[in-house]
């Protein structure tokens, strides 16, 4: 019959349209591209009413947020003597006269113990060119040294691994012109045990 049905089949003769299996294909798509878009648009809600969104906002929360100090236990203040328990023995190492005196009576006044005063012995007698020199045994390193040595700003610092005792000696050096104030001073001893601290961050970040 006409171009518009044919024969199909084995025993009887059945006349059907021909399949058209182009628009099947282009069906078949649409429908899975329209599946995929509302799964997607699902998704997106779910998001919104959830609150899945903030997940990228608190991330960058804790990123940016800022360390706060804290002291921690280890870092506590140094432990330094007080004035009142370092004794120090002061020799004049220049040509002036009276510099031994009048410094251990400076000394004494801001509590510290005065020993022997006098001149130095030959082997540091005017060889001292800085303000002045403190010498003291190897506990004294990190102990009564420093505290002296806020009382002379520029004075040198030594121990003598050999030397017994916890007294120190201060040589006048040929720069001495004054001992430091005493209020510089004190700020200086106050750094020395000021507590140290470390930059950590807040639990709730």
């Amino acid at each position: 019959m006409g171009g518009q049905y044919r024969i199909t089949g084995g025993k009887y003769p059945r006349m059907r349209p021909p399949r058209r299996r182009g628009r099947l294909v282009f069906l078949t798509v649409v429908c899975v591209t329209a599946l995929g878009v509302a799964g997607w648009g699902t998704v997106q809600l779910i998001d919104v009413f959830t609150g899945g969104g903030d997940k990228d906002t608190a991330s960058g929360a804790k990123a940016d947020c800022p360390a706060s100090t804290k002291v921690s236990p280890a870092a506590r203040t140094k432990a330094l003597p007080e004035p009142g328990k370092i004794t120090v023995n002061v020799y004049n190492a220049t040509a002036r006269t009276g510099l031994a005196k009048q410094t251990a009576d400076e000394l004494k006044k801001r509590g510290f113990r005065i020993g022997d005063v006098g001149n130095a012995t030959k082997q540091y007698d005017k060889k001292i060119k800085g303000s002045g020199m403190l010498l003291g045994p190897a506990s004294a390193l990190n102990t009564s040294l420093p505290v002296l040595a806020a009382q002379l700003a520029g004075a040198e610092q030594r121990t003598d691994a050999t030397r017994k005792g916890d007294a120190v000696d201060l040589f006048i050096g040929n720069g001495f012109k004054d001992l430091s104030k005493r209020a510089d001073a004190d700020k200086a001893v106050a750094a020395l045990t000021a507590p140290v601290a470390s930059a950590v961050k807040k639990k709730d970040c």
